[in-house]
Formats: structure tokens, sequence, C-alpha cells
């Protein structure tokens, strides 16, 4: 390729940054709550630098060269079948990514659960078991994020649902394989208000003092010769990769979890 090709296309550079650390994988009562609902140790968060200015619409050619780095691949940590940690390490041949719109920056975004879902004291109202591809429902809430004719159901949109914060309640409330739930709903919203913070950057705009968020968030699966590797070979709602980049650090934040016991 001549020179004037590549500088037509830049490729992008990371670099791990094994230093940065998420407060929310710090904190003790998360700790505890992790380990109830079966995620800790099965869960992860890492960060990257990446050397250019990173632009939505380049997000293919952006993931696949993140993939393909030979600083991501050999430090992106995943869960492998035995449940032992261990890094990427093959070339990645095909990327599926969805982008997770992340507009949300208050928790007054659950108040409507306070109503049919949640008693005015949080704590979460039960029903009678039900279960949705082997999740249990024992409650309310799960049934609102997981059962289409669930009465409650619209209490948020198919908008609402797409939201990045909602996505984060979501997989805590559903948690891992020997998930043991919460009556109350704090629990939840305080880890899940931890780890948003943690991930996503915002900015003040100086003229309105407007706070917005200018993170873009990915969902991602990645393949290799063999089919599916990474987050996991096996597909699970609950065993995501979330991809968070900061335009202006340029930053990339990663969430990882893999569902199993």
């Amino acid at each position: 390729m001549s020179a004037e090709g590549e500088r037509a296309s830049p490729r992008f550079v990371f670099r791990a940054l094994p230093q940065k650390t998420f407060p929310c994988l710090q904190d003790r009562d998360i700790a505890d709550r992790l380990l109830k609902w079966s995620m800790q140790g099965r869960i992860t968060a890492q960060a990257f630098s990446f050397d250019q200015q990173f632009k939505p619409y380049q997000k293919d050619e952006f993931l696949m060269a993140f993939f393909n780095d030979q600083s991501v691949n050999s430090s992106l940590k995943l869960l492998s079948a035995s449940g032992q940690w261990t890094t990427l390490g093959s070339k990645v041949t095909k990327i599926e990514a969805t982008v997770v719109p992340c507009t949300q920056i208050s928790m007054s975004f659950f108040d409507r659960l306070y109503s049919e879902v949640v008693r005015e004291t949080g704590t979460i109202v039960k029903c009678y078991d039900d279960y949705y591809d082997d999740i249990l429902i024992s409650d309310e809430l799960r049934k609102v994020l997981l059962l289409e004719d669930s009465d409650h159901y619209d209490l948020f949109t198919q908008l609402d649902r797409e939201e990045f914060l909602f996505c984060l309640f979501k997989h805590f409330c559903i948690g891992g394989t020997l998930c043991q739930f919460e009556d109350a709903v704090d629990p939840y919203l305080e880890t899940t208000k931890a780890f948003y913070k943690d991930l996503v950057s915002v900015q003040k705009n100086p003229e309105t003092k407007e706070i917005h968020i200018i993170s873009t968030v990915f969902r991602v699966s990645a393949y290799d010769a063999s089919g599916l590797c990474y987050p996991s070979s096996k597909s699970h709602q609950q065993t995501f990769a979330y991809l968070i980049v900061d335009p202006c650090k340029r930053h990339v934040n990663i969430l990882y979890h893999c569902f199993g016991g």
C-alpha cells in the first residue's frame, strides 16, 4: 500500500492501561453483592487508550483494529469454558457490534418502578414463580424486566430498555447461575449507579451548565476462524462485553461478564 493510502486510512493503535482502577470493582459492599448474585469472579472491567480521533461512523474499522491490536489481543480478559481467566489471543475475523444508547444522567429514570413493582419502602413486590429462559421470576421487578406480557412491562418503552443504564440494571437484577435475589431494590440501583459512573464519561456545557454524556457504547461479540470467541463461545443474554469509548480522553473501557456458576 502506498504511503498516500496509509495516510488516508489511519490505523488505530491501542495500549492497555492496567493501572486504571474501577472503584465499583474495589468496593466491599458491591463485591459482597456480586458474590450473592453469582457474578463475582466472572465480571471484570479493563481500560485501553488509543491514539487518534474517534468518530462513531468508523465503528467497524475501530473495533476490528481494537480486537486485532497486539496489546489488546494479549491482555483482553475472558473466561475459558473451564472457568479460568485467560486472554483473547486469537485472530478476530468478524465483529458484531450494537450501538447502545447512553443518554441518561440521573437515577430518577427508575422512579417509575415505585408504584406497582416496588413499594415506597423499596421492597420489591413478590409474585408467583415463573420461568423465562431458565431464569426464575419470583417478583414483579423481574417480570417487568423479562416478560413482555407482564402487566407493567410498558413502564419502560422499547427505547428506555435499550439505554445502557437500563441494560446494567437488568444485568444486575438477573445475575448469574446461582443468583440469590434481593428483597429490596436499593442494592441493584446503587450497584448500577456505581458501575455507570465509573464507565461513562460526562461533560458540562459551559453555556447551559447542563451535563451530557460524551461516551459511545457498543455491545460487542467477536468471531475467529472457529466461530464465536468473545465474550464467550456460548452466547447468553447474561454473557456480555460492553465497549465504552471516551472520544476526548481517547480511552476505551470494557465491561465483561460471563454467565455461569
